[in-house]
This record gives structure tokens, C-alpha cells and sequence, in this order.
């Protein structure tokens, strides 16, 4: 891929995407830490001082990507929630239907997932405030959003389904990094079987934390 010199805003938005779409290709590919600037510029067909010119940083473009793939991941949730869970259920059925729901939805986004893992201890550093407020933002949006969806199945949580969506999302990013241990560690794994149960499958233990999560939260007749 290569370009010509951006001069207006429409070939600079082109540009940018671009950026955005190559570095979402990479994700699918290979882990967060394992994408760099410079494979990013080469691959795009930039070089890296240009790339510059449109995200500060790596992480300022993982950081947008992250608010892209949470987006579009909360419009399919919303169709799944509406096709999964009977409203008319007792509270404690309708509980394990959003457990089980988000926990499959999630683990099948493991792109997601993988940047959820990286927010606070890598994504949000390496940038700068004004960057960081405006994803902190969006997030605030989505973050709004995800409760609102919770909500409609769970009313009984009332407050507590805002700091429910935001552990979920915290919740999903951690278990990751247990799912998907490196090539070492899984021939650790296979050399020594009793190591394995360090390995957990992120569905499953998703499920578990979350199920116990709202479990704790709502209301106990």
C-alpha cells in the first residue's frame, strides 16, 4: 500500500483508517505486545514519521481500536441479550443466561479481549492526556450503554449494573492472558500435565467469575 501526500482532510481521514484498519489486521495475527510502529508504518506503506503525524504514538492507535471493536461488540451484545434471555424468567434464571451470554460472546472476541488486558498497564500509557480524556470519554459512552443493556435484563441490580459492566469488561481482559499461554509455557504444560491447571479456558471461567459476581450483588430474598 502506498500514498501520496495527504493535503485535505478528506485524504487525511482515508489515511488514518487505514492506519486503523491495517494495525486491527495485525491484532488477528498476533498478540498486542507483539505489535510494533514500525511493522504498523511498513505494512502500511508509510513511513514511520508520517505515521506519527496522525496517532502520537502505537498505543494512541490500539486505544481507538479498542473504543472500535468495544462498540461494535456492544451492538451484537444487544441482539444476543434480546434472543437469549426471557424477561419473564425468575431473577436468578435470568442471571446465568447473562452470565452465559456474555462469557460466550466475549471468548469469542479474543481481539478484545486481548486489549482489554492491555488497557490500564500498557494502552493508557505512552500517550497524552489529551488523547487519553478523549478515550476516557468514549468509554464513559460505552461504559453507559453496557449498563443500560444489563439493566433491561436485570433490574434487581439497579447501581451495581454499572460497576458489574465495568468488572466484566476487566474480568474478560484478565482471564485472557491465561487462556492463551505462550509456545514455552504450553510445552510446559504438555511436558508436566499437572502444571496445566494454571491454563484456564476463558469461556468457562469467565462464566464462573461472573456468575459469582452477580450472585453477590443481587438482592437475596
Amino acid at each position: 500500500m502506498t500514498f501520496q501526500r495527504a493535503r485535505t482532510e478528506e485524504q487525511r481521514e482515508i489515511r488514518r483508517r487505514a492506519i486503523l484498519d491495517m494495525a486491527s489486521a495485525m491484532l488477528h495475527e498476533m498478540p498486542v505486545a507483539a505489535v510494533t510502529l514500525n511493522e504498523l508504518s511498513r505494512r502500511v506503506g508509510l513511513a514511520k514519521p508520517n505515521v506519527l503525524r496522525y496517532f502520537e504514538s502505537r498505543e494512541a492507535v490500539l486505544l481507538e481500536l479498542l473504543d472500535r471493536f468495544l462498540q461494535e461488540w456492544l451492538t451484537e451484545l444487544a441482539d444476543e441479550l434480546a434472543a437469549g434471555i426471557d424477561e419473564n424468567l425468575p431473577m436468578a434464571e435470568r442471571a446465568a443466561a447473562v452470565a452465559e451470554i456474555l462469557s460466550r460472546s466475549l471468548s469469542s472476541r479474543m481481539v478484545l479481549c486481548d486489549l482489554f488486558g492491555a488497557q490500564g498497564s500498557v494502552l493508557e500509557h505512552n500517550v497524552s492526556v489529551e488523547v487519553v480524556a478523549r478515550y476516557k470519554r468514549a468509554s464513559l459512552n460505552r461504559l453507559t450503554t453496557m449498563t443500560a443493556l444489563i439493566q433491561n435484563y436485570l433490574p434487581e441490580l439497579g447501581e451495581n449494573a454499572t460497576l458489574f459492566s465495568l468488572q466484566t469488561m476487566v474480568m474478560a481482559g484478565a482471564l485472557s492472558a491465561y487462556s492463551t499461554p505462550p509456545p514455552s509455557l504450553q510445552a510446559a504444560y504438555q511436558a508436566e500435565p499437572d502444571l496445566a491447571r494454571f491454563h484456564l479456558e476463558l469461556k468457562d471461567s469467565l462464566k464462573l467469575a461472573l456468575t459469582a459476581t452477580l450472585l453477590g450483588v443481587l438482592p437475596r430474598r
